[in-house]
């Protein structure tokens, strides 16, 4: 049992209802993030497959920029640190393109 879904012994042994609820709205949050991301994935491989058919560059530097400086304004909006914003965005991008990469052969 992870450190995270271990219940506190702060009641005498029993799980903190307090903690437990924040736990489970936590691992709501994950599970939605997880669909969120399988269902991006989905997309980003059928743009792959039509780069590749396309012959288009898998990689698009101009729209990335766009789209990182996009969420870091969204994340400043929403009170999320902007740095980890993008940190995120661009290791979803290098996926996005090992992805394309791999559609077009190489």
């Amino acid at each position: 049992m992870s450190q995270e879904t271990q219940p506190s012994s702060d009641h005498g042994g029993q799980p903190d209802p307090v903690l437990a609820g924040f736990r489970k709205s936590i691992d709501n949050i994950d599970a939605a993030l997880i669909h969120i991301l399988a269902e991006r994935f989905r997309i980003t491989q059928a743009v792959g497959e039509y780069k590749a058919k396309a012959t288009l560059p898998p990689a698009d530097p101009d729209r990335e920029a766009r789209q990182i400086a996009r969420l870091r304004k969204l994340s400043e909006e929403a009170d999320l640190d902007p740095e980890f914003s993008e940190k995120f965005l661009r290791f979803i991008i290098e996926e996005v393109i090992r992805h394309h990469e791999k559609a077009r052969g190489g």
